[in-house]
C-alpha cells in the first residue's frame, strides 16, 4: 500500500485469504478468472510491499525489478485481464458483444503500455508516506479514458449485481484517488481497488449453490404410504 511496508504485507495477507474463500465459492472453471482477483491483487499489494523494503535496504537493483513487476500488474494486466474475465461470466446475451469490444479497447491499451514499461522504464521513489511512480505516458488524457473505459465500464455493463457494484466502487474509488492523492494515483488506487477486491468474494458467497439448486430442483413431495393404500 501507499502508507508502508508492514500496511502493504498486511493487506496482501490478508487478500490471500479472501481471494482463497472466493476461489472455493467459484463454482464453474468460467468463473475462476474473476475468482481469482482478490489473489492477484494480494500479489501486487506483496510486491509493493518489497519496493518499501528496497528503500531502506538500498537495493537498487531489487528495486528496478520489483517496481517493474508491480506496474506490470497496474499498467498491463488489469486493463485486460478484467474485461476478460467479465466477459467470461457474463451470461448469454446483447451485452456479450458490448463487453467484447471493451477486451479490445483493454488490449490495446496492455500492449501499448506494456512498449511504455520496456522503452521509458519506470520509477518508484518514497515520497513521503506514500510511493511515487514516475511513469508520465501513462498519465495522458487518452490513455488514461481507455484505461479507465476498460477496468471499470466492463463491470458495469454487466448484468451480474455483484459485478456491477464492483464497477461502481472502483469508479467512485477512481475519482477519489485522483482528486487526493493525484501524485501517488497509482499506487492509493490499486490499494484501494485492492480492498474493493473483496466484493467478488460477496458476490459468489452470496448466491445459492448449484448444489442447493438441485436439491429444490429435484425434491418431490413424500407420499404416505396409508394414504396410497385408502385410495387403492
Amino acid at each position: 500500500m501507499c502508507f508502508s511496508a508492514t500496511a502493504s504485507f498486511s493487506a496482501g495477507v490478508v487478500l490471500l485469504g479472501i481471494g482463497a474463500l472466493t476461489l472455493k465459492a467459484a463454482q464453474r472453471p468460467c468463473e475462476w478468472p474473476f475468482a481469482a482477483i482478490p489473489l492477484l491483487f494480494a500479489l501486487q499489494q506483496l510486491i509493493e510491499g518489497v519496493i518499501w523494503l528496497t528503500f531502506s535496504a538500498e537495493a537498487p537493483l531489487l528495486n528496478t525489478v520489483m517496481t517493474h513487476a508491480y506496474s506490470f500488474f497496474s499498467h498491463v494486466l488489469w486493463p485486460v485481464y478484467l474485461p476478460v474475465a467479465v466477459l467470461m461470466i457474463e451470461p448469454p446475451g446483447a451485452r456479450r458483444r458490448t463487453l467484447t469490444a471493451l477486451v479490445l479497447v483493454g488490449s490495446a491499451v496492455g500492449i501499448y503500455l506494456l512498449y511504455v514499461l520496456v522503452a521509458f522504464p519506470v520509477v518508484s521513489r518514497p515520497t513521503g508516506q506514500h510511493i511515487e511512480y514516475d511513469s508520465p505516458h501513462f498519465f495522458a488524457a487518452a490513455v488514461m479514458t481507455l484505461y479507465l473505459i476498460s477496468t471499470t465500464a466492463s463491470p458495469l455493463v454487466s448484468t451480474l449485481r455483484g459485478v456491477k457494484v464492483f464497477g461502481a466502487l472502483a469508479l467512485l474509488s477512481f475519482g477519489a484517488a485522483y482528486y487526493f492523492y493525484a501524485t501517488w494515483f497509482i499506487s492509493v488506487w490499486c490499494f484501494f481497488s485492492a480492498l474493493l477486491s473483496a466484493v467478488i468474494y460477496l458476490h459468489f458467497a452470496k448466491r445459492p449453490t448449484e448444489h442447493d439448486g438441485s436439491q429444490q430442483v429435484h425434491t418431490t413431495p413424500s407420499i404416505n404410504p396409508d394414504t396410497l393404500e385408502k385410495r387403492t
